[in-house]
């Protein structure tokens, strides 16, 4: 408590209008009491610096610059830990040696900061625990003006989101522990009402997933178990059975929920889809809704899962439009990926109009725990025996090798195996059950080394892959002009997924190959270390010791009173 003392606190708030302009506001004001404290903790506006704002006088109405409105804080309803939270941080203003302890090193037996929570949502699917980055998530409202609709505030416990109890019962004994940075800002702005759409970019394994499928289980009326009212669209048959499973994990609670996978050979041809959610890729979705197997007339939500991909690439991009054309106007448009170009950006607000927006800056998207190296190999010929070298090191944990084209995926896989190696294959040519079947070999840790095209490379989350290897630099352009700077980043992000460690090693092998890459590691602001295989007994070394003491150190730590079940197996 204060105990009537007064106190002179510095606030700064940002604000970023719907324009996207921002602007700011610095003042002193006293504060006389925790009551004080309370009253400035119901500001229904954000404030993205690290001070914290107090005010003891009545709250003041700021002027937008931009449309000369004023702006009217709205109050919060907020959740009694989160009052109690804040009375205890102004005590320990008012006495900075109540409470206090000296800053110390975590001792050696506490569980590593990226550890300590476990992404249960993918548990069957071999789950982890959440990456949690340094930096902050920016958010733009869609409308600033309207906060009377916008509860704009981050959660940072489960209970101040009032979610159904069965979800809120599934994310506790998943071992979501308390919601990581992306979910804290996306979720309150998803589940208000009236449904705002939404664009969502965050680094892989930060928990956009669970974040949107939490979504769709709160809007969901499971009085109505055969009525579709979500629909959720991947670029591949793969990430549409996992976000089905993840759907299965968190509703593991929930009574009548009916979930219906929308992939090629899953559906029996003219009979209704009869599923409150489902999961499927465009082009089948497409379809089922012409041949009137799917009513889309109580269509609540609709999800894009990798949304730069599906809105970029022109098959995908024209099925996602026809989609959205028969849903009801009135649907929910969430948009969540990794990356977000700048032409596919301004093509997604005109997918999702007014949407709120959370986005990252580009040095901002690559993962800490990933260690990024290239081998220079002499030619493209030795390539192969380069890869076989590291065959050893790929099998410490299991291993995603990236190649340009099906043909050199099955050429390798033959080559490999007639060497004597345990490799598997996987790309779009196979047919869906030989697809389904692999990527379960590999989920179960059947097969340790899987060789692809970027069919994989967007979204698929195995968490014991420790290394990734970019045979073939991605491009793109016509004649492969460029390099494919966000196919990179999507396909590194296969491994360090939720806060491991992991090893990326790109080839390189003419003077093109090496200017692609290095034009990539100046889009993201990556340090590429070369690994010297002039003596491949320290190039292993060099690995293995990345591998095994390079920790992904997350920026997220539960406090000492959470519950720290044991993690899931």
């Amino acid at each position: 408590m204060f105990s009537g003392h007064l106190h002179e606190i510095r606030f700064h708030l940002i604000f970023i209008s719907s324009s996207h302009q921002s602007w700011d506001y610095t003042s002193n004001e006293t504060v006389h009491s925790s009551q004080s404290l309370r009253s400035f903790t119901t500001f229904g506006l954000v404030g993205l610096s690290t001070e914290v704002s107090l005010t003891a006088s009545p709250p003041r109405c700021f002027r937008d610059p931009v449309t000369s409105a004023d702006l009217q804080p709205r109050p919060l309803h907020l959740a009694s830990q989160a009052v109690a939270a804040m009375s205890d941080l102004a005590s320990r203003i008012t006495d900075p040696k109540e409470g206090a302890a000296p800053a110390a090193d975590a001792p050696a037996d506490a569980p590593a900061a990226a550890d300590a929570q476990v992404d249960g949502t993918v548990e069957e699917l071999g789950g982890s625990g959440l990456q949690e980055p340094e930096w902050d998530v920016e958010v733009s409202l869609s409308d600033l003006q309207n906060n009377e609709a916008t509860p704009f505030y981050s959660a940072t416990k489960w209970d101040e989101l009032g979610l159904p109890e069965p979800i809120l019962k599934a994310l506790l004994s998943l071992n979501f522990l308390k919601p990581s940075k992306v979910q804290g800002k996306s979720l309150p702005l998803m589940l208000s009402d009236p449904p705002r759409n939404m664009m969502a970019q965050s680094q892989s394994g930060t928990g956009k997933t669970a974040a949107f499928v939490t979504t769709i289980l709160s809007r969901v009326d499971f009085s109505k178990p055969d009525q579709p009212q979500a629909l959720a669209l991947a670029p591949t048959r793969e990430l549409a059975r996992q976000i089905e499973g993840v759907i299965k994990s968190i509703g593991r609670f929930l009574e009548n929920l009916k979930i219906a996978a929308a992939i090629p050979g899953a559906l029996p041809r003219g009979e209704p889809v009869r599923a409150s959610v489902v999961v499927g890729t465009p082009g089948t979705v497409q379809d089922i809704i012409r041949r009137k197997q799917l009513d889309v007339s109580q269509l609540k939500l609709l999800v894009l899962d990798e949304a730069d991909n599906m809105l970029d690439q022109q098959g995908l991009g024209d099925q996602c439009m026809r989609v959205k054309t028969m849903l009801p106007k009135d649907v929910q448009i969430l948009l969540f990926s990794a990356t977000f170009p700048d032409k596919v950006s301004n093509y997604a607000m005109k997918f999702a109009p007014n949407s709120h927006i959370l986005k990252l800056q580009k040095s901002e998207l690559t993962v800490k725990g990933i260690k990024q190296m290239f081998i220079d190999c002499p030619d493209g010929n030795t390539k192969y025996d380069t890869l076989c070298k590291l065959y050893g090191l790929m099998t410490i944990g299991q291993s995603v090798i990236f190649v340009k084209t099906r043909e050199s995926a099955d050429e390798i896989q033959r080559r490999m195996t007639a060497d004597g190696h345990r490799v598997s294959a996987l790309h779009a040519a196979y047919d869906g059950n030989a697809r389904d079947d692999l990527l379960n070999k590999f989920r179960t840790g059947e097969n340790k080394v899987l060789i692809t095209t970027n069919v994989l490379a967007r979204g698929i989350d195995v968490s014991t892959v420790n290394m990734v290897i970019n045979y073939d630099i991605p491009m793109k352009g016509r004649g492969d002009t460029e390099p494919d700077a966000e196919t990179y980043l999507h396909r590194i992000g296969r491994t360090g997924r939720f806060g491991r460690v992991g090893v990326s090693i790109s080839f390189v092998h003419d003077k093109g190959s090496f200017n692609a890459l290095n034009k990539i590691a100046a889009t993201f602001g990556i340090d590429l270390v070369h690994l010297d295989t002039e003596d491949w007994d320290e190039a292993e070394a060099t690995v293995k010791d990345v591998i095994k003491t390079n920790r992904a150190q997350a920026a997220y730590a539960p406090s000492a009173t959470d519950p720290r079940p044991a993690p899931a197996a």
